[in-house]
């Protein structure tokens, strides 16, 4: 994990240091930095995500819990659900949302707009075929206080 762990703070660095723009990997996509508490050992993480605008809700925005393809979610999605709440870093506004996963129809057509616009996401659901159902996640502006940040 130390490799990931380095990974995601170069990422993180460099979000915070160019006002939610990165290179590499995400250059030219939108990224969130999301912070969530570990649902077991109390912890505050952050991870650098891709997301996927609401066209109709500048609040909302929408994650994806593909972990590169792999078989099982990442801790971050069981965090944020565990938890229905999280806070997150866009461009340079940091707020508190609320999480809802989304089921059957919207949920297909959120995750299908977002392999049309990066088929990098149709790979990681091709892989997962028949294991999971790569869940997806909405996460929106909420009143409440910033958390873990």
């Amino acid at each position: 994990m130390p490799e990931a762990n380095n990974w995601n703070d170069k990422i993180i660095t460099e979000f915070r240091a160019n006002g939610g723009l990165v290179g590499g990997n995400f250059e030219g996509t939108p990224v969130t930095l999301v912070h969530h508490r570990g649902r077991n050992s109390g912890r505050w993480y952050v991870n650098p995500i891709m997301y996927l605008p609401d066209d109709a809700d500048n609040d909302a925005i929408y994650v994806f819990a593909t972990k590169g393809g792999a078989p099982s979610n990442p801790d971050w999605y069981y965090n944020l659900t565990a938890a229905g709440q999280g806070t997150v870093e866009r461009g340079t506004e940091t707020y508190p949302v609320t999480v809802r996963e989304l089921q059957g129809d919207e949920r297909d057509r959120i995750y299908d707009e977002q392999a049309r616009r990066y088929p990098g996401f149709a790979d990681y659901a091709k892989r997962t075929a028949g294991l999971r159902t790569i869940p997806v996640l909405e996460l929106k502006r909420s009143s409440g206080h910033i958390l873990g940040a």
